[in-house]
């Protein structure tokens, strides 16, 4: 029996997990939020471990997975895919996935091919939300449009992103200004693959396993 290359401890989710089979259309998630939580939870950048960022503020709740790319970051390339935007938001690429299954958990890794995305602008800095479809999904896995998306379904990310920090008595600073297909995502993608070289040189791409 082969024996496949295996990670001897856990690799960090941002830095040690691979980016995706077939970037910038095939990529990697790592979800760290389920449309079944009322937390908004974010990954810890220094040990990598899941940590509570705040409860949501409303009601509402994601309407897909929602996490990042691993081996991205949002820096000078992909704010200049954003005209609004004066930077990057220093984080790794957002990326919302489609699934008709429910999966009501976090920390887990799938494949996401990628359909479109929404360019954000949060105070300023570039932070764009790709959106993807479970490519092993049986029904949205053959998807490769936003278009081919319910429009009730990426209205709801909108709602969700626009509204997802309001406080009260004090105006937002996030505007959304574009939902853009899969041709633009794929260059935001390939824009925060350049952004993490820069950014992290000395963190070599590992082996596929």
């Amino acid at each position: 029996m082969s024996r496949s290359r295996f990670f001897a401890w856990r690799p960090h989710p941002w830095h040690g997990l691979d980016v995706g089979e077939d970037p910038p259309r095939v990529v990697s998630a790592y979800i760290e939020i389920t449309p079944f939580d009322l937390v908004k939870y974010e990954v810890d950048k220094r040990t990598g471990y899941l940590r509570v960022d705040r409860p949501q503020r409303t009601s509402a709740s994601p309407p897909t997975l929602y996490g990042f790319i691993p081996r991205t970051y949002c820096a000078e390339r992909v704010a200049a895919l954003s005209p609004r935007s004066k930077r990057g938001d220093g984080d790794p690429l957002d990326i919302c996935v489609v699934s008709e299954r429910p999966i009501d958990r976090a920390e887990v890794i799938l494949s996401a091919r990628v359909v479109g995305g929404l360019q954000m602008v949060d105070a300023g800095d570039a932070d764009d939300k790709i959106i993807a479809v479970l490519a092993t999904d049986a029904i949205w896995g053959g998807v490769t449009r936003i278009a081919d998306l319910p429009d009730a379904l990426v209205e709801r990310l909108r709602h969700y992103f626009l509204t997802y920090k309001l406080v009260s008595d004090r105006p937002t600073q996030v505007s959304i200004e574009q939902v853009y297909d899969a041709d633009h995502a794929h260059r935001v993608i390939a824009a925060a693959i350049a952004d993490y070289s820069d950014a992290f040189p000395e963190n070599d791409v590992p082996e596929s396993r």
